[in-house]
C-alpha cells in the first residue's frame, strides 16, 4: 500500500525541479516516472486537452511510458473514445471495472503486447485540473487484473493528480513568463487560436526539427523574405504556414501559388491581376495574388520555375511594393510578406542563367532548410502514428497497431519522398491490412508486409545518388575553344543528358524518372519540354 510519505517522496523532486530550465517533454517524462514509482503498472500516459476549430475535444499525448512510440503522433477525438469521455466527465479518479464493455483506446498500443485486443486488465485515470478547468488526463494501465483493486490505489491516484496538477500549473506559468520576456506569448496564443488541432502541422521531436522550429520562431515576427529549401515532400508549405501563423500578419490572408503549375502566358495575370480586355479571354477585372495577399503573406511555391522576365518584374515589386495590373497604366501599392520555396539549387540556377542573381538574393534574406525525413531521427514513428490515427478515424476503425516489424521497416527505409511518401505508405498499408481476415473484435495490426518496404525497395530508395554518379561518368563536356565555353549551352546539354538517361533507365516512366532525379513529375516534364525532349510514351 502506498503511504503519504512514499507519495511525497515521489513528487518532491518534481517540485524541486520546477525552477530549472527543463524541456517540457523531459518534465512530463519525469512526472510519469514518478507515477509508475507510486503505482506500478504496465503503461502510463499524460494527455493534454485541446479544442479543435470545429468545437471537437481532442486529447494529445505529451508523454508515454510503456506504450508504442507512435502513440506520441496520435490525436484522440474524445467523442470516439468513451473511456476518455468518462474520465473527463468524472469529478475524481476513476477505475474501470474489469468487465466493462467500453473499448480501450490503447488497444494495440501497449508495448510488448501483440495479437488480440488487450486482455481483461486494470485501467484507471484522473483529470488534471488547472485554474478550475480540465487541463488533461493521467491514465494508468496494468495487464494483471486486480492490480489496482480496492480504494487504496484510487485514492493514491487522486492525491497524485492533485499534486501533479499544481506541478503542471506551475510549469505552465513559468513557461508563460519566459515567453513574455521574449515577446512570444502573443504570437503563440494567436497561433493556437488559428491552427485547428486536427489539421496537419509540424510534428517531430528530433534535434533537426527543434532547430527548424527555433528558426521559424526567430524570423516569423519580422517581415524578412524567407526562402524555404528542401527535398520534395518534406513539408515546405507547412513551414510557410507556420511562419505566417506565428507572425503579426496571422489574422490576414495567406495566399499560396504554385509557380510550376502556371502557364508562361498567365503568370503575370495570376500574380498582378488584369483588367477587362487586357488580353483575349479577359472578360472582367481580376485581382492578382499580390492584391489578395495585401497586409498578409504570399507563398511562392516552386519559385525556381518562374521565367526570367517574371523574375525581373517580381524584383521590382519586392523592392518598391508597386504592382500594375495587365492592361492598366496606374500602379498600386501592396504590403505583402514574401515566402518562397523550392527543391532546386537556386544558386546553381544563378550560375546556369535560369535565375536572376538579384532576385535570388532578394528572396533568400533568411534561408530555411527543411531537413529530409531520413535526417529526423525517431520522427518517422511519431509521424506514422499521426497518419495512422487520422486513417483510423477516417475509415471508422476501432483500433490500429503498428507492429514491431513495421516499426523496424519504417526506420530502415530511406524515404526519398519524405513525409508525403510516408503518409501515402501508411494509408496504403492500412488498406492492405484490411484485406486480411481477422476475428471479430480484434484490432487491426499493420505489419511490415503491409508496407511492402522490401529490401530491394529500400535499396532503390537511394537510387538517385547512384544514377547521378553513373551520369557524371558517362557525360563528356564540350572542349573549350579559343573563345571559351558557353556555360548555359553546356548546362543545357548536361541536363538533357541526365533526363534522357533517367527516362531510358526507367522505361520512359516519367514518375519513376522524376523520383530518380529528385524532382516532381510536372517539373521534369516542364524541363524536358524546355530542352526539346518530347515524351516517348504516356506511361505514368
Amino acid at each position: 500500500m502506498t503511504t503519504p510519505t512514499t507519495l511525497l517522496n515521489a513528487l518532491l523532486p518534481l517540485v524541486a525541479e520546477l525552477p530549472s530550465r527543463l524541456p517540457e517533454t523531459e518534465r512530463y517524462r519525469r512526472l510519469l516516472a514518478a507515477l509508475r514509482a507510486v503505482l506500478p503498472g504496465d503503461a502510463a500516459a499524460l494527455l493534454r486537452c485541446e479544442r479543435g476549430e470545429n468545437g471537437d475535444d481532442w486529447l494529445r499525448p505529451l508523454a508515454i511510458d510503456g506504450l508504442s512510440p507512435d502513440t506520441l503522433g496520435r490525436r484522440f477525438r474524445v467523442a470516439e473514445h468513451p473511456r476518455f469521455a468518462a474520465l473527463l466527465a468524472a469529478d475524481q479518479a476513476l477505475r474501470f471495472p474489469t468487465d466493462t464493455d467500453l473499448p480501450d483506446p490503447y488497444d494495440g498500443l501497449v508495448a510488448h503486447h501483440s495479437g488480440a485486443p488487450l486482455p481483461v486488465h486494470d485501467c484507471m485515470g484522473c483529470v488534471l485540473q488547472v485554474d478550475g478547468q480540465p487541463w488533461g488526463l493521467l491514465t494508468l494501465d496494468a495487464l494483471q487484473p486486480g492490480r489496482f483493486a480496492g480504494d487504496g490505489p484510487l485514492n493514491t491516484l487522486q492525491a497524485f493528480c492533485n499534486l501533479a496538477s499544481a506541478t503542471v500549473a506551475t510549469a505552465a506559468h513559468l513557461r508563460q513568463l519566459e515567453q513574455s520576456v521574449h515577446n512570444e506569448r502573443q504570437r503563440a496564443e494567436h497561433f493556437r487560436r488559428h491552427t485547428p488541432v486536427a489539421s496537419p502541422r509540424l510534428l517531430g521531436h528530433s534535434a533537426a526539427m527543434r532547430a527548424l522550429q527555433r528558426d521559424i520562431a526567430t524570423v516569423a515576427a519580422s517581415d524578412l523574405a524567407v526562402l524555404i529549401t528542401g527535398e520534395t515532400g518534406v513539408g515546405k508549405e507547412l513551414v510557410a504556414q507556420a511562419l505566417h501563423a506565428q507572425s503579426d500578419r496571422a489574422d490576414q490572408a495567406f495566399v499560396s501559388i504554385n509557380c510550376a503549375a502556371l502557364p508562361d502566358t498567365l503568370v503575370e495575370s495570376e500574380l498582378f491581376g488584369h483588367v477587362r480586355g487586357a488580353f483575349t479571354g479577359a472578360v472582367g477585372d481580376r485581382q492578382g495574388k499580390f492584391e489578395q495577399a495585401h497586409q498578409g503573406t504570399l507563398f511562392l511555391d516552386e519559385v525556381g520555375e518562374l521565367p526570367l522576365v517574371t523574375q525581373a518584374k517580381l524584383l521590382r515589386v519586392l523592392q518598391s511594393g508597386q504592382i500594375q495590373r495587365l492592361g492598366l497604366d496606374r500602379e498600386r501599392t501592396v504590403d505583402v510578406r514574401i515566402i518562397a520555396a523550392t527543391n532546386q539549387d537556386l544558386a546553381a540556377g544563378v550560375h546556369a542563367g535560369r535565375m536572376r542573381a538579384d532576385f535570388f538574393h532578394r528572396l533568400s534574406v533568411y534561408p530555411l532548410q527543411v531537413p529530409p525525413l531520413r535526417a529526423r531521427e525517431g520522427d518517422v514513428l511519431v509521424l506514422a502514428g499521426y497518419f495512422l490515427e487520422r486513417t483510423r478515424s477516417q475509415f471508422g476503425l476501432d483500433g490500429l497497431r503498428l507492429e514491431a516489424d513495421a516499426q523496424s521497416a519504417l526506420l530502415a527505409h530511406h524515404w526519398p519522398g519524405n513525409v508525403r511518401e510516408l503518409e501515402h505508405a501508411v494509408r496504403r498499408a492500412v488498406l492492405h491490412a484490411l484485406r486480411r481476415p481477422r476475428p471479430a473484435g480484434q484490432f487491426l495490426g499493420v505489419t511490415a508486409q503491409d508496407f511492402a518496404l522490401t529490401p530491394a525497395l529500400i535499396a532503390a530508395s537511394a537510387d538517385a545518388a547512384s544514377v547521378k554518379g553513373q551520369f557524371d561518368v558517362n557525360f563528356t563536356a564540350p572542349t573549350a575553344c579559343a573563345d571559351g565555353v558557353n556555360l548555359r549551352s553546356v548546362v543545357a546539354q548536361y541536363e538533357r543528358h541526365l533526363v534522357e538517361q533517367a527516362l531510358q533507365a526507367h522505361g520512359y516512366r516519367w514518375a519513376a524518372a522524376a523520383r530518380a532525379l529528385h524532382m516532381d513529375r510536372a517539373n521534369l516534364q516542364r524541363l524536358a519540354k524546355r530542352l526539346g525532349l518530347m515524351p516517348a510514351t504516356d506511361a505514368p
